[in-house]
């Protein structure tokens, strides 16, 4: 019987996610058969892990610490198979103006944008750096702090007024900061299964009672509908596909990862982000994909297991 450490909680913004989506790979991974250990990731996890010896390491981690390369780098110190993507990749993809410059170099499609760094606001006043904003990205625009995830420091701007006190409050969260032209349109998501034979699982269309797909619309169940199918003609849908799997490929993922989508009113899709641990909640997109795809949950977790066991081979 297969040791499997289920690394959760973690350090970052996200942990109460993270301890969700742990939570249910754990269960998945017991109904499976596997000796299933939960390891709550803090900074004695190397002599957790020594402890344990598992055969390979579930990260059910989100944001800083579990998704951006550190603890995929720890576990290769330790010679540890784990799930999902290597350190370069998980490292790009967690930093969301790192995959938009990727992005643009292999004619991806991703909304126009700027970065806003420190240096810059010192050097301008606030109606300068207001002006330049809205000269290149125009409203409405979004703003991202790069290196957060489930919509953590992003925020929305219709208005001027809304602009400076929004990039005030992002900059909390990190040092320069994506602003992203707002395109309106049907968001989608494509969620990519697999090391070097990959599958896109069925596209879901993403409809937030709220208005926005932000944090509360996301974990608040009845907030959010996940349709599946996507309501998007056949060739929108193999478009969509088609790019997940080629900035899967691009940003150099493996396991699994949801690409995010907009399309837009003319039916162009963008691609929006990757995120390379997709969430495991009750509430969750790639669970659902999975699910409409065939996939039950417990198989879907054993899946992965198999694919990062794959990758030491």
């Amino acid at each position: 019987m297969k040791v499997v450490a289920v690394l959760l909680g973690g350090l970052s913004a996200e942990r109460e996610v993270s301890l969700k989506t742990g939570e249910a790979v754990y269960e998945a991974l017991k109904s499976k058969g596997y000796n299933a250990v939960k390891v709550d990731v803090d900074r004695q996890v190397v002599e957790k892990l020594k402890k344990i010896n598992p055969d390979v390491a579930f990260i059910a981690l989100h944001g800083k610490f579990g998704e951006d390369g550190t603890v995929q780098g720890v576990l290769e110190m330790l010679g540890i198979p784990y799930t999902g993507s290597g350190v370069l990749a998980s490292a790009v993809a967690m930093n969301k103006i790192a995959t938009k410059k990727i992005l643009c170099f292999e004619k991806i499609p991703t909304p126009p944008f700027m970065v806003v760094d420190s240096i810059m606001r010192e050097k301008l006043d606030e109606k300068t750096l207001q002006k330049q904003i809205i000269s290149k990205i125009n409203l409405p625009l979004v703003i991202k702090a790069p290196s957060q995830g489930s919509t953590i420091g992003v925020y929305f701007v219709k208005k001027e007024e809304e602009l400076l006190p929004s990039l005030k409050e992002a900059f909390r969260f990190d040092e320069e900061i994506l602003i992203e032209r707002f395109i309106e349109g049907t968001e989608v998501t494509a969620s990519v299964l697999g090391n070097k034979d990959l599958i896109a699982l069925p596209l879901i269309e993403i409809v937030s009672h709220t208005g926005v797909y932000d944090y509360e619309a996301k974990y608040t169940p009845g907030l959010s509908e996940h349709i599946i199918p996507a309501r998007i003609p056949p060739e929108t849908d193999l478009a969509v596909k088609n790019l997940a799997l080629k900035t899967y490929r691009t940003i150099g993922c493996r396991g699994l990862a949801r690409v995010d989508f907009i399309i837009d009113r003319q039916g162009k899709p963008y691609v929006l982000e990757v995120n390379t641990i997709p969430g495991m909640t009750a509430t969750s997109l790639f669970p659902d994909a999975a699910r409409a795809a065939g996939i039950e949950f417990p198989d879907l977790i054993h899946k992965l297991v198999e694919l990062a066991l794959e990758e030491k081979n």
